[in-house]
């Protein structure tokens, strides 16, 4: 019998850690074991392992976690889960660390006399109570709002949803996920009939051409890239970005476009294949309306136009015209750089639309691929009750609702027959008073949205502020009126989905720390503060509330009633929806599955859309007072976010810089008067942050870049949003840069 033969023969004990009344006990609970390690020395053999999904990003690595007396004390990736196979990043071999940080929140904390007091449960719970309710009956029910995250679990999402809009009538609420997977929810919708990305990651080693737009997955998703690196098929990698980014320093060709540009970019490649004879008409017309309408509204799109307006060289435009248009199987996968801009969900339907029109959809190493950002945004995309109704339903559809209220036994009237205001819209209706209360769980604005200032001076418009973290200290639980100590991943159970539509559990392997609790917990417990306690009566715990989603999905593109449980999920390494009743198993030999291989989308007549819109100007460009592009995007492997866990991290920290860096190009050092490693001012019309010059030639002439992890970054960035998915556009703007010194100079001497 070989190492994995038996891997997959042996049981492994899990701990499984239960909360009950601020007490927790635990038992162990034997369950088969596909995953995990096998026999080690005696020496160091832990008491049991277990295996658990990451928590950090959308890729959905499992690892496996090495537990003594019940509690997780190192980590290993678990070398035969179909995902990351043996692999993970930095962000993952510390995963536990963040657990373990000093400033961990342990017990409420209330704001009173200028600083946070710490109280008991039962007094936060009547805080929170009390003054929710106090605003809801002076401005009105709509009065209060939440901003909820794609970093709980799902059925955690589900609950918060569920409380806060069935239970507390609170209609307004919206997610974190906004800011990074709102344009491509919005792209698949209207184009597919349904939020479907139809890839599964065998895709990255199965095609002959590549194109990442606005991706950098060398950082972003280091373990999507190694899938990228096992392609055998010597794939031809395509980058179109305005930076030379590591991903596209590894790539057979890189397009620095302008910003904002990739959408006459695509427009212009649609063209070049209708013109080429890259589309079956009659193929595609059987599948997909509106070809005829699109190649007439592409044919302006010539070569000279879009090489005038995206700046590239004809030579390299015709070599990529030539990959899309003869290639067998070309995969088109794009993140951030798409989805965060004024015109977002248009570029990604036209990337949608150039797969559609050369057949690239359905097939292996094909498809038009949206890669996600966290771990659980998928998640919170079909059960976080925010933009849709639970499973992908429609809170306008008295159909929807009343099958919905069935399900949870609850009274139709009330669910909602609205949509919530988007995140923007939310913060907005704080500006203007009609929001005089806000929610906040595991996220931090305060630092990520854009134009941080404009949010700050939002804070005084508020009666009551109540952020839900692991921790105390982030900026935006530092503005709080009410703080709540959060369990983190390792401290609780339930599902994430990652971006292939995989399914895979979250195990517990420690205790929260002194009065924390989990998300569910603290949800389950204002319930029955509030008075709604009695509508919960079944949600007693997350695979019980799993139970209930499976339900929700009956029916639906995303039906995965065929699901057991918990167990099922780890049995089969994870499952990727649809998996409906019928479906028992997964197929082997590999458990990985795309959509549309028949060529049948979600709308009603099975067709998918073909959706176009001109190009829009952006909201900002450069000028002679504010000179340059300011992009932003991910730093390092070991970043993450705000960096509220990963700072947490000294092994992290040394893996990037530790002081903010700005990208200038050699050509442009002159100009601003700066060298290497000196301290400069970056200024926008909205603020100013400083970092140290990077010179570097992987940024073009007039643009600098900046991390999204610094906390200053957001000063800069323009409250913009596109139309249709209403994702704000981080990526672009304008800015000026000064050296520190000249600033220092020109104060001493009385000029400022």
């Amino acid at each position: 019998m070989n190492f994995k033969s038996k891997i997959s023969n042996l049981r492994f004990p899990r701990p499984v850690l239960r909360e009950w009344d601020g007490t927790l006990t635990s038992e162990l609970v034997r369950t088969p074991g596909r995953f995990g390690l096998g026999q080690l020395p005696a020496a160091h053999q832990p008491d049991a392992v277990t295996g658990s999904i990451c928590g950090f990003c959308s890729t959905g690595c499992n690892l496996t976690l090495h537990l003594r007396k019940g509690n997780a004390v190192n980590l290993t990736p678990d070398p035969h889960y179909p995902v990351n196979l043996g692999m993970a990043c930095p962000k993952g071999w510390e995963a536990l660390t963040p657990l373990d940080a000093p400033d961990r929140g342990t017990t409420p904390l209330r704001h009173s006399g200028g600083i946070m007091q710490p109280i008991s449960w039962p007094e936060a719970l009547m805080e929170f109570t009390t003054r929710m309710q106090a605003v809801q009956t002076t401005y009105g029910t709509h009065a209060a709002a939440f901003l909820s995250t794609g970093q709980i679990t799902s059925e955690e999402m589900a609950f918060l949803g569920t409380l806060a809009k069935f239970g507390m009538g609170i209609l307004h609420g919206d997610g974190n996920t906004r800011q990074c997977m709102a344009t491509a929810v919005t792209a698949y919708k209207q184009s597919f009939g349904f939020d479907a990305p139809p890839f599964t990651y065998a895709d990255f080693e199965e095609s002959d051409v590549l194109v990442f737009i606005g991706a950098n997955p060398c950082i972003a998703h280091p373990i999507m890239w190694q899938r990228v690196m096992r392609n055998r098929r010597q794939p031809e990698i395509v980058v179109i970005d305005p930076r030379r980014t590591e991903t596209a320093c590894a790539a057979t060709l890189h397009l620095p476009v302008r910003p904002k540009s990739d959408l006459t970019l695509f427009y212009g490649l649609a063209h070049e294949a209708f013109c080429r004879g890259a589309v079956d008409h009659a193929s595609v017309s059987s599948y997909a309306h509106g070809l005829e309408d699109y190649a007439a509204f592409t044919r302006s799109f010539t070569r000279e136009r879009v090489l005038a307006e995206t700046g590239l060289e004809s030579a390299d435009y015709e070599r990529l015209v030539t990959l899309i248009t003869t290639g067998k199987r070309v995969s088109l996968w794009w993140t951030m750089g798409v989805n965060q801009s004024h015109q977002a969900t248009r570029t990604a339907q036209a990337i949608i639309n150039l797969a559609l029109i050369t057949g690239n959809i359905g097939k292996p190493g094909t498809g038009a691929n949206s890669i996600t950002g966290q771990c659980n945004a998928m998640g919170s995309r079909l059960f976080s009750n925010t933009t849709n109704l639970l499973g992908g339903h429609d809170f306008t559809n008295p159909n929807h609702r009343a099958k919905i209220a069935t399900i949870l036994d609850i009274d139709p009237s009330r669910i909602p027959d609205q949509n919530s205001l988007a995140y923007d819209q939310i913060l907005e209706a704080v500006e203007d008073g009609r929001i005089r209360a806000l929610w906040i769980i595991a996220t931090n604005p305060a630092h990520s949205w854009i134009h941080q200032n404009r949010f700050h001076a939002l804070r005084e418009k508020l009666n009551f502020l109540v952020v839900q973290d692991m921790y105390p200290t982030t900026e935006t639980a530092r503005m709080a009126d009410l703080y709540l100590p959060a369990a983190g991943w390792g401290e609780k159970e339930g599902t994430f989905i990652n971006s292939e539509r995989r399914i895979g559990v979250i195990r517990q392997v420690r205790r929260p720390p002194g009065q924390a609790l989990s998300d569910f917990r603290i949800f389950r417990a204002l319930a029955d503060a509030w008075g709604c306690g009695s509508m919960f009566a079944r949600w007693t715990s997350p695979e019980a509330v799993f139970q209930m989603l499976k339900a929700c999905t009956t029916g639906q593109p995303c039906d995965i009633t065929g699901i057991r449980d918990y167990n099922h999920i780890e049995e089969e390494g994870g499952i990727q929806w649809p998996f409906p009743q019928e479906q028992t198993r997964v197929p082997s030999p590999l458990p990985e599955r795309r959509l549309f291989e028949d060529r049948r989308f979600y709308h009603p007549d099975g067709k998918a859309r073909i959706l176009f819109d001109p190009p829009t100007p952006v909201p900002e460009s450069p000028d002679e007072d504010f000179p340059f592009w300011l992009l932003t995007g991910r730093g390092s492997s070991s970043q993450w976010h705000t960096g509220s866990r990963t700072e947490k991290s000294a092994i992290l920290r040394k893996l990037h810089p530790s002081d903010p860096i700005v990208e200038i190009h050699p050509a442009d050092v002159a100009k601003i008067g700066v060298e290497d490693a000196e301290w400069v001012r970056i200024e926008s019309r909205r603020g100013a942050a400083k970092a140290r010059v990077s010179i570097t030639p992987t940024i073009p002439p007039r643009h600098v870049f900046l991390a999204m992890h610094d906390h200053q970054v957001n000063r800069l960035t323009v409250w913009a949003v596109d139309p249709h998915s209403r994702q704000p556009a981080y990526k672009c703007g304008a800015v000026r840069l000064s050296p520190i010194r000249q600033r220092i100079e020109r104060v001493l001497s009385g000029q400022v």
